[in-house]
């Protein structure tokens, strides 16, 4: 599957059960064992949501990569909402300029094989993330899903935004590189969980500072 045909994917809408992962959190803080997969059909691309406050030395998608493995890790992608494009890094040469990790951003992350990646950090829940509408983009966010968040499925996503400022949340299925959306109105798609370590698209109707319901 060519990155043109991966990222022309999300149109389509598809439900597929996701697989878990372990979560060990104290108060703000967490450790979370979170499985990058290197699945066939999609080219290993996940998604990924790091918290807030990520550990010291990642700051860029170079950290991100080194700190996965650089033999582990093909590249990582960041969505680009201004732009409704895409940027890639690689730690090889032409591989894409580096960029910096953004809280309440998520990646893509495409492996060479599959790793069980240790993601460690704290949420700031004082922190509210601009969940923008612009224009271009149709109001698209890629959203890193807050570990700490009360809201675990997206209609509790969308109700926990403001059902009135959002259109849609959607998941990649990375088992078969579709995507399935949710919508708060009638034949909106079906519900679905939402999972730590896993980044969401969130399509706005209005521009929301977003402080998300924690536990």
């Amino acid at each position: 599957m060519t990155k043109k045909t991966f990222f022309g994917a999300m149109a389509v809408v598809t439900a597929v059960a996701l697989t878990g992962s372990a979560l060990v959190a104290s108060n703000m803080g967490f450790k979370l064992n979170y499985a990058l997969t290197s699945p066939v059909v999609t080219g290993g691309t996940n998604t990924l949501a790091l918290p807030d406050n990520r550990q010291t030395g990642l700051g860029t998608a170079s950290n991100l990569v080194t700190d996965i493995g650089s033999a582990n890790t093909f590249s990582v992608t960041r969505y680009v909402k201004s732009t409704g494009a895409f940027q890639s890094y690689r730690q090889v040469k032409s591989g894409g300029a580096d960029f910096p990790l953004v809280a309440g951003e998520g990646y893509y992350v495409a492996m060479n094989t599959t790793v069980n990646y240790i993601v460690v950090g704290s949420d700031d829940p004082s922190l509210a993330y601009a969940l923008s509408s612009p224009i271009v983009t149709g109001g698209t966010n890629f959203f890193a899903y807050n570990y700490h968040q009360t809201a675990t499925t997206a209609s509790a996503l969308v109700t926990d935004i403001g059902a009135a400022n959002t259109f849609s949340v959607t998941r990649y299925v990375k088992s078969t590189g579709a995507f399935q959306s949710y919508r708060q109105v009638k034949s909106g798609g079906a519900d679905f969980p939402l999972v730590p370590g896993e980044a969401y698209y969130v399509a706005m109707n209005t521009t929301v500072n977003y402080l998300p319901s924690h536990y």
